[in-house]
């Protein structure tokens, strides 16, 4: 068992988050600014694999808040598809992001963080909140799973 890369994909920007293979320690990344359906972004995301040992990618997916699927789940599921034929040897696992984003907002309140560097950091923070509600969860490949 190895790290997770956790990615709150978008269509403009992407947050990232790792955790080490124990998942005692996890941490937010950085945040890509680019066409998020582009091979830049998935060669960021190779530049973050080869600097860590990662077996997993956890990817967000937006659900609706009565738990169904829109346009923006769909364009996910494409982007997870994308990642899964780069990355063939490792797992991609979808998990719903809910309230990520206001739960990171909510945290970098509280550490202090505002304005333009909360609003830097948002979707990177957003990526770790993703990757710890996961760990939390159990690590299911579960119902947001293809």
């Amino acid at each position: 068992m190895g790290g997770v890369l956790a990615i709150d994909w978008g269509e403009a920007k992407s947050g990232f988050a790792s955790s080490d293979a124990l998942r005692l320690s996890v941490q937010p990344l950085s945040t890509f600014r680019g066409e998020g359906r582009g091979a830049e972004l998935l060669e960021h995301v190779a530049r973050l694999l080869a600097e860590r040992d990662v077996t997993t990618i956890l990817v967000g997916l937006p659900l609706d808040m009565n738990g169904g699927e829109g346009p923006r789940a769909s364009a996910t599921r494409a982007f997870a598809a994308s990642l899964r034929a780069r990355f063939a040897e490792l797992a991609v696992v979808l998990f719903d992001e809910r309230l990520t984003t206001k739960e990171a907002e909510a945290r970098l309140r509280e550490a202090g963080v505002r304005g333009r560097a909360a609003r830097e950091r948002k979707d990177a923070w957003a990526a770790l909140v993703l990757l710890q509600d996961w760990i939390s969860a159990g690590e299911p490949e579960g119902p947001a799973a293809p």
